[in-house]
């Protein structure tokens, strides 16, 4: 942090006596560090990054909201590339895949499929006491999981203990009627929680202490959800920069939630009414968020 308080200037405050408000009210003190690491991970270089961060330095003021933090440095990057831009505005996207649970539901099964997991959406399943609407039902290598999908649109609003202890008890539920299909005797079976915004600890210590699987924004490290889309590639579309509001609630109202569906199927885009420039700039946006996709060769149909 010092050599980089010494390289900016913010009037008249001291750089480590500016403090911040995060989305849940906290008063935190401003760290440069962290503007440039989340730009620099969403693929600007250094100095593409140094600059952002300079030119939000000089607008700096004390209880400043680490929103408006992000959303000046979205913009400037936008200036630059509108595929960083996309990138940089994951966290967000993922919170415009509402107001319902299903775009989000539906993104989560896609990761999955991705990775090679057989899924199903949305399926009401038989348990011992009582029946149970499982968001994702995956399946690999004689492994069984359901999977309760957590999703916010407000940042902020983290899942307590008493998520796992109630997805836990339905897992159990539905998991004694499993036991009881042919050959599941031999198959592994586990309760998942994903959220897109986070655990609280004691949410982690109880669906640890369980047996569970838990994922979310930023938890387990190198296995969270940001780092598994980063990782795979797997990039929804409200990330597009080039797309309205109004045009990503479509494609949503029609399942399309990936990226790389619009990526490999133009006419999804012409569906909507875009002239044929508009189609060009989304698609070449997409085409970028996708390369990796398209590199590794799995590219297919979702």
């Amino acid at each position: 942090m010092k050599a980089l308080q010494k390289e900016i200037q913010t009037g008249n405050i001291p750089l480590d006596q500016i403090e911040v408000v995060k989305a849940n009210g906290e008063l935190v003190p401003f760290v440069p560090e962290k503007v440039m690491r989340s730009l620099i991970n969403s693929g600007a270089d250094e100095s593409q990054a140094r600059e952002i961060l300079n030119a939000i330095i000089t607008e700096l003021e004390p209880g400043i909201s680490t929103k408006q933090i992000y959303k000046k440095a979205f913009h400037l990057l936008k200036k630059n590339s509108a595929h960083l831009a996309a990138r940089y505005n994951l966290k967000n996207a993922i919170m415009q895949l509402g107001p319902s649970g299903y775009p989000f539901e539906k993104y989560i099964g896609e990761i999955l499929r991705f990775q090679g997991y057989s899924t199903e959406v949305g399926q009401i399943v038989e348990g011992h006491c009582v029946n149970h609407e499982i968001d994702v039902i995956a399946e690999k290598d004689n492994h069984h999981f359901m999977i309760e999908c957590k999703y916010h649109n407000t940042q902020g609003i983290n899942s307590d203990v008493k998520i796992p202890l109630y997805i836990y008890s339905r897992f159990k539920d539905v998991e004694e009627q499993w036991l009881k299909l042919p050959g599941h005797g031999r198959k592994f079976h586990q309760g998942w929680v994903v959220t897109n915004t986070r655990f609280s600890q004691d949410a982690i210590q109880f669906g640890t202490c369980r047996g569970m699987k838990l994922i979310s924004w930023d938890y387990p490290a190198k296995e969270s959800l940001k780092e598994m889309i980063d990782r795979l590639g797997l990039y929804p579309i409200t990330c597009l920069t080039s797309l309205t509001q109004l045009e990503k609630r479509s494609l949503l109202d029609n399942k399309v939630v990936l990226c790389s569906e619009l990526c490999q199927d133009n006419k999804l885009l012409e569906n909507l009414g875009l002239k044929s420039s508009r189609i060009k700039a989304v698609m070449n946006e997409g085409m970028q968020l996708c390369k990796r996709i398209i590199h590794q060769g799995k590219h297919k149909q979702v």
